[in-house]
């Protein structure tokens, strides 16, 4: 289950520069599917839109199954740092949209997507993904008692580290957690 979570949260966490490729590319519905005539006849917009909506329903998933992750928690004043980390990835992501615009043709999409999967899995040291956005969860850098510098996905929101009590998150790897809805 573990291997398999990362795997399905990497691929969500790469997915846009595919969707951004196919929107330079004119790729729609009727063009992928030509046999079906009435796809044809809907606009661009909307095919984008249909294609936008598989990597957000892939995150809806990752949320509903991240309670089966292994369970973790932290004692009120165990946190002694936090910091909002919400904006710190927006660069990489740029960078996917900027690398996916210079993109020639679908033989580099597939090479270079392959290499972003691979490091992106192998590094294993955050998941960020900013389609978590959308269904309200932030993202936290924070720092334990012990010396743990933690990445923390939630949808709670949190200012004041001795405040902290965090009573269900579940373990993605040793350095990046997801609390749960309640």
């Amino acid at each position: 289950m573990d291997i398999l979570f990362r795997i399905l949260l990497t691929l969500n966490a790469t997915s846009l520069l595919i969707l951004v490729f196919v929107a330079k590319e004119g790729i729609h519905l009727g063009s992928m599917f030509p046999s079906l005539i009435f796809l044809a006849e809907i606009p661009s917009w909307i095919s984008y839109l249909a294609y936008m909506l598989i990597p957000v329903a892939l995150t809806k998933i990752i949320i509903l199954v991240s309670v089966f992750l292994p369970e973790r928690n932290f004692e009120r004043g165990s946190i002694i740092e936090i910091g909002h980390a919400n904006n710190s990835f927006l660069p990489s992501y740029l960078g996917y949209f900027f690398v996916a615009l210079s993109i020639p043709d679908v033989d580099v999409l597939i090479f270079v997507y392959t290499l972003l999967f691979l490091f992106t899995y192998l590094s294993q040291a955050l998941y960020f993904n900013p389609l978590f956005l959308v269904f309200g969860f932030q993202f936290y850098n924070i720092k334990t008692l012990n010396g743990a510098e933690l990445f923390l996905i939630s949808k709670k929101s949190y200012k004041i580290p001795k405040e902290i009590g965090v009573s269900s998150c579940h373990s993605i790897n040793d350095y990046t957690l997801m609390e749960g809805e309640k």
